[in-house]
């Protein structure tokens, strides 16, 4: 290939259904897959709702088997991975069902990469590591954020290193992504923030990404601008269904963005945190945000004057390197508005982990899209400038 030639790719699930009731038609996905018992994986809280109940009823009145596995843990680990598969072979199933939000989707992937290849979790990290052809998954959504449900991404932490692994693999991309609102209703406010905030920065984290396409472009901006208009209004009332039917379109979009042209240095610093502290991904990602995309404004101001525009804020006038100030400015309010902690400090982040965690960053495979490169000392004051 010679230089200036590139090739994309651009990944999705097979199916995907949206719009409240969607969810109703896991059984019938069941029986179009022709698969006959399912590993739901879910997490602790859901189960005890009831909600994984609810699609285990729906998976049985289709003619299909299930069993429940709820070890998805927030951050899920590699031990989470290891409880499911065992699960998952003793009761000779043949399909995954995730039901939850990134945890339980990411653990889902997890488990369904080594059960359809061998080995342990860690031998595929990094990209496009598996070589046979996945077992079915579909995935039920219940939060507007991580996008886990249609993405190649699978997010697992090494408990040993302490270090949240990226699994990018197109085979781990579900089979079928179901994102129903009426699920992600009467979520508390501080989760609709913060699964919010993590929509948010990968629409932005796509859009400037070197890997953009004009295809990925449009999912961005518009990504960016339901979450601008909407968030707000989902977080201040968690039953209103218009703002939760907007976000499930907005976190969808900003996936397919994402899934295709990558994202960057907030997620590969914020991977870190979450692997290091275990702490809420969204939270960390809102906190990186402006700090990170402050640090690549240089790379390319026109595109941050495109997110200020999508973020609907008044641009006329300026020049593109204000108007990218602005759109600095707008991230930051946003998050003041929705209640998002101001700095790192506030959840416990040390000064002397910086430097640890900004060397794992700098081996994370977001790195590699991001618009400027940064040197280890830029990724530590960008943390510094964080805190």
């Amino acid at each position: 290939m010679s230089i200036g030639e590139q090739v994309f790719g651009y990944y999705m699930p097979t199916v995907n259904l949206m719009g409240a009731g969607s969810a109703k038609r896991v059984g019938e996905q069941m029986n179009v897959l022709g698969v006959k018992k399912a590993l739901l994986v879910t997490d602790k809280g859901l189960n005890e709702m009831g909600m994984a109940d609810e699609i285990a009823g729906i998976i049985k009145e289709a003619g299909c088997d299930v069993v429940v596995f709820d070890g998805a843990e927030p951050n899920p680990t590699d031990k989470n991975v290891e409880d499911g598969l065992k699960v998952f072979k003793e009761n000779n199933c043949d399909v995954i069902v995730s039901l939850g939000g990134g945890s339980s989707h990411d653990c889902a992937k997890g488990i369904r990469i080594v059960a359809s290849n061998g080995g342990n979790i860690r031998d595929y990290e990094g990209v496009d590591k598996s070589n046979n052809a996945s077992i079915p998954m579909i995935a039920v959504n219940t939060t507007a954020g991580t996008a886990s449900e249609m993405t190649r991404f699978c997010i697992i932490t090494d408990t040993d290193r302490k270090v949240k692994m990226a699994i990018v693999d197109w085979r781990c991309t579900p089979t079928v992504a179901i994102n129903d609102p009426l699920l992600m209703m009467k979520k508390p406010p501080a989760l609709t923030a913060a699964t919010g905030m993590d929509a948010l920065t990968h629409a932005i984290e796509a859009y400037v990404s070197t890997a953009a396409t004009p295809v990925t472009d449009s999912a961005a901006l518009m990504a960016i601008k339901l979450i601008s208009e909407n968030l707000r209004n989902a977080v201040a009332n968690g039953d209103n269904f218009q703002a939760r039917d907007a976000m499930a379109y907005a976190e969808f979009l900003a996936g397919m963005a994402f899934n295709n042209a990558s994202l960057g240095y907030v997620h590969a610093m914020a991977h870190q945190l979450g692997g290091f502290y275990n702490l809420p991904h969204g939270v960390c990602n809102a906190i990186l945000l402006p700090h990170v995309e402050r640090f690549n404004l240089i790379a390319n101001p026109k595109r941050f004057a495109d997110i200020a525009e999508a973020m609907g804020e008044n641009i006329e006038g300026l020049s593109v390197r204000e108007a990218a100030e602005v759109a600095l400015e707008a991230i930051e309010q946003l998050s003041r508005d929705i209640g998002i902690p101001s700095g790192l400090k506030e959840l416990g982040v040390k000064e002397e982990d910086l430097e640890t965690m900004a060397k794992n960053a700098m081996k994370d495979a977001c790195m590699l899209t991001n618009p400027r490169k940064a040197t280890l000392e830029d990724v530590i004051n960008i943390y510094k400038a964080a805190m």
